[in-house]
């Protein structure tokens, strides 16, 4: 995280002499201090953390302008590097939780913060599809999860006409996809299919769909079953096909998707804000695929995403500050603001309804696409494999290995998990599901 520049106070210190036989000419001077110590003491500077790119920098920067408008806030932008002491307040991706995870005394419960600070903190207002992993024991939260999604399927319609596919009919099954996949091939696609965030997708979610869990409850993993086998065997053979097309380990895809180059693929719902222009691309979307050979049919998919932490050892004026920001962040017009910019799900129930009036009225389907699939389940279980990065990096090592065709599924989900469960023994702090 990057490194931090002190905060600055604001003090006003009047010393005022007088001797026994001061002239009256004083008097202006004391009725001109008390009003300097009337005048009103502006907001301690309060740093907000983060390592969005350029736009997303640029997006962020108007919200901190706005708030400090309203509200007469100093609030700064700096930027999050791994492995530095947090800022006050953070804004973590699900591919940085290692860094909170492994340093949970850094950082200051969201809802203690939020009482020392006198602010409003409604739990019974936020969604519960969006407070996967960032909930402790007692179902208090302990940070704010700012911008949420769950991966779904986009595809486009145009390349769908192209092949004679019903436009507003996306599959349902992976079965029912790979016979859609090969009628894009025959039209001409290359790419058919692909995905951005891998292990998110395909271990995460598609464990909790199929209703097979990747990590115990104590919190151990267990994503080599049959059904992760068969998913991982089944993209094996699309690989083979040509049907399937791995770019990069994170949102690399996205990018081929946006061009026109790919068909379908599967990411973060947030990503509808980045497709809206897509070049040649008629936007459909619709819930991931699952596999209907998997007892007790779909199952809910997950949510997760970029949440605020609290950084510890702040003063109560700069807590104050903070607690501001939050509750500017959670009012219904931040709450669709932050949907219509970020692409986000909506996180109390005035915001959701908000969106679905203001946000929707263009056709967009997503935000309904993705509720749907997390089914009001989507915060369970709160640890997920993607989010600890030495274990999320050895699970895109063996997928990779598996879809180079070096690897069998079994024998690569095997060592992964080997890999994996040594990783957290060795760092107890990545194994616990509760991060306080």
């Amino acid at each position: 995280m990057s490194h931090l520049i002190r905060p600055l106070f604001v003090a006003v210190s009047l010393a005022l002499a007088f001797s026994a036989n001061a002239a009256k000419p004083a008097k202006p001077a004391v009725k001109q201090a008390a009003k300097q110590a009337a005048a009103p003491v502006a907001s301690p500077d309060f740093e907000l953390a983060h390592n969005l790119g350029a736009l997303g920098e640029e997006q962020l920067q108007a919200v901190v302008d706005r708030f400090n408008k309203e509200n007469g806030g100093n609030l700064k932008l700096t930027r999050l590097e791994k492995g530095e002491k947090p800022a006050g307040l953070n804004l973590v991706r699900r591919y940085d939780m290692s860094d909170v995870l492994t340093q949970t005394k850094s950082f200051v419960p969201l809802y203690q913060m939020m009482a020392k600070a006198g602010q409003p903190l409604n739990l019974s207002d936020l969604s519960v599809d969006l407070k996967a992993g960032v909930v402790d024991a007692k179902g208090r939260l302990v940070a704010l999860p700012l911008i949420y999604s769950t991966p779904v399927l986009f595809y486009n319609k145009n390349a769908f006409r192209k092949a004679r596919l019903d436009p507003e009919q996306a599959p349902k099954t992976w079965f029912e996809m790979q016979g859609m996949l090969d009628k894009l091939q025959d039209a001409g696609y290359a790419c058919p299919y692909t995905t951005s965030w891998p292990v998110w997708v395909h271990v995460d979610n598609v464990s909790a769909i199929s209703g097979v869990p990747a990590i115990s409850d104590k919190g151990a993993l267990i994503f080599n079953g049959l059904p992760q086998v068969k998913h991982v065997a089944m993209m094996a053979t699309w690989t083979k096909a040509n049907y399937f097309k791995l770019f990069g380990r994170r949102d690399e895809a996205s990018k081929h998707f946006r061009e026109g180059e790919c068909a379908m693929i599967s990411t973060d719902s947030r990503e509808h804000v980045d497709f809206r222009d897509a070049k040649g691309v008629e936007l459909g979307v619709a819930a991931l695929p699952y596999h209907d050979d998997v007892y007790g049919g779909r199952q809910n998919s997950l949510a997760d995403g970029a949440s605020l932490w609290v950084g510890a050892g702040r003063s109560a004026a700069e807590y104050k500050q903070a607690a501001k920001f939050v509750s500017f962040l959670l009012s219904p017009e931040m709450q669709v603001e932050l949907v219509r910019v970020y692409g986000g799900l909506p996180l109390t129930s005035a915001g959701r309804a908000a969106a679905r009036s203001k946000v929707l009225r263009d056709g967009d389907k997503t935000l309904e696409v993705a509720y749907a699939s997390l089914k009001g389940k989507g915060a369970s279980p709160a640890s997920h494999v993607a989010d600890a990065d030495p274990v999320r990096i050895i699970a895109n090592e063996e997928l990779e290995a598996v879809w180079s065709d070096q690897k069998p599924a079994k024998a690569a989900l095997d060592t992964s998990v080997t890999r994996g469960n040594a990783v957290l023994g060795a760092k107890p702090a990545l194994k616990k599901a509760q991060p306080f």
